[in-house]
């Protein structure tokens, strides 16, 4: 069986008018306008499995909008070939259309003025679920999302959480395989983010639905993804797994230690980079990941330790290192 999604050598360039700002070029602009060429994305490929979760990463005006909307079918690609479900997204067929769904934290797919109730029932009629299907699938993500209690008010009197599991409720109503989700707890606060990822993690559980997910939140990437795709200024750098990507691009462990009452910390340089500490008592210094265990036994031969950990780097630390690296990282040959 053929992978749901297959990007090859995908590329957008948008054409925009370029000029000086003042008046005078303002006039000047309406006689003659000159225009750049913007590459939002170039020749970028890869191919996602059924029932995978990839999490799609990059910096502020990397291309990730601008891919997921060439894969969701609302923008043309200046190059390249996409395949969803045996589907090309752009002739916007019927039948890919209700295989699909795309949420954007940003943008809101409700009717502003009248109960979320009201606006699923005009979804059920677009995508043309019947009754039955309709009631099961309520049933079963009213289950997984608490949906009753916010069903009959007005969407713009709901909260931003409530908004948000209404958002992703309308979008999964007519069950799609595919979902594309662009920064679904954008402004959620940590609780209604916990409770979007075991939703869908349990949505892609039952359904076997594959998932490409965009967010600056690492903790969605953390629980939901194993592999992640990173773009940059339009070009991929990374496609693989999480922690191989930990391994690659910041090859060191951090160690904690807290040491008894009353022992002397001295100087901890002597054993690596001492590094900032959030928790009081709590030293930290950062090694390299093949000298950690050395490291650890001179410790604790030489102090009173109390407690001793070793950690990964923060992903987070590890995802903009990527970001900014100019040569990309090892592994950044797409997966198939």
């Amino acid at each position: 069986m053929s992978d749901p999604i297959i990007v090859e050598n995908l590329s957008k360039t948008y054409k925009v008018t370029d000029r000086e700002g003042g008046f005078g070029a303002a006039v000047r602009s309406f006689m003659k306008r000159s225009y750049k060429d913007v590459k939002a994305v170039q020749n970028v490929s890869f191919r996602i499995g059924q029932g995978e979760i990839v999490g799609f990463l990059g910096p502020n005006g990397a291309g990730k909008t601008t891919t997921l909307k060439m894969l969701s079918g609302l923008l043309y690609p200046t190059g390249g070939t996409i395949s969803i479900l045996g589907y090309t997204p752009w002739e916007r067929q019927s039948d890919y259309l209700r295989a699909i769904t795309l949420v954007m934290g940003q943008r809101n797919r409700l009717s502003w003025d009248i109960p979320a109730a009201d606006s699923f029932l005009l979804n059920q009629a677009i995508f043309r679920v019947s009754d039955a299907q309709y009631k099961e699938t309520f049933d079963e993500l009213n289950t997984l999302l608490d949906l009753t209690p916010i069903m009959g008010k007005p969407v713009r009197q709901l909260s931003l959480g409530e908004r948000m599991k209404c958002e992703l409720a309308a979008a999964l109503l007519h069950r799609p395989s595919v979902l594309f989700l662009d920064e679904p707890t954008i402004g959620l606060d940590v609780g209604a983010q916990v409770r979007i990822r075991q939703f869908l993690k349990e949505y892609n559980r039952r359904h076997k639905a594959t998932i490409i997910l965009t967010s600056h939140y690492m903790a969605d990437v953390t629980a939901l993804c194993e592999r992640i795709i990173i773009i940059h200024h339009g070009q991929l750098k990374y496609d693989g797994g999480l922690q191989d990507l930990a391994h690659r691009i910041a090859p060191y462990k951090l160690i904690g230690v807290v040491f008894k009452e009353g022992t002397p910390s001295g100087d901890l340089s002597q054993y690596g980079e001492p590094s900032p500490s959030e928790i009081e008592g709590k030293n930290y210094i950062k090694v390299k990941a093949n000298e950690a265990a050395d490291i650890t036994a001179r410790m604790l031969a030489e102090y009173q330790v109390q407690d001793l950990t070793i950690e990964d780097p923060p992903i987070e630390d590890v995802i903009e290192r990527a970001f900014h690296e100019e040569t990309p990282p090892a592994a950044v040959a797409a997966v198939s």
